[in-house]
């Protein structure tokens, strides 16, 4: 049986690179977490889980993070890149992921939308929310994500 993660943090970064890939690694790294590697999980906050901004994950770790991302290579094309974690009173949270064409503002109402559903659908109270997002304006090869990384 795994662990059951006991902290998380929430975070966004964009940027540039040379190819795909690396957008995708300079924009994670960006964000904080470039040095880690991402194990993708799906969208629930474990109960009790404490939320710790500054936390250092060593370098070389599996974490598992919920996350989004999109990549562009049009210049001048926006991007964006949001999650969001809904929080209930007294269980599980619920994280949404979104990245695609747009500001950060629209990605944002996005994941809004889907934690108010997420949580209307387990008939479950939607008490608090937090975001973090980012946008981005492709210059030849641009990244945008956005994450929630657990931890022990």
């Amino acid at each position: 049986m795994l662990p059951t993660p006991k902290r998380f943090k929430i975070v966004a970064g964009s940027a540039e690179g040379d190819t795909l890939l690396n957008s995708f690694d300079n924009a994670l790294l960006e964000a904080g977490i470039g040095n880690v590697n991402l194990v993708r999980i799906s969208s629930i906050l474990p109960p009790q889980a404490e939320y710790a901004p500054d936390m250092v994950i060593p370098p070389g770790s599996l974490v598992p993070t919920a996350y989004g991302y999109v990549i562009s290579e049009k210049p001048g094309e926006k991007i964006a890149a949001c999650v969001g974690i809904g929080f209930s009173s007294d269980t599980f949270g619920v994280i949404m992921e979104y990245a695609g064409k747009g500001s950060k503002e629209d990605a944002e109402a996005k994941i809004k939308a889907m934690l108010e559903s997420a949580f209307a659908a387990r008939n479950m109270p939607l008490v608090d929310v937090k975001l973090a997002s980012t946008e981005h304006v492709v210059q030849k090869t641009g990244c945008a994500f956005a994450a929630v990384a657990l931890w022990y």
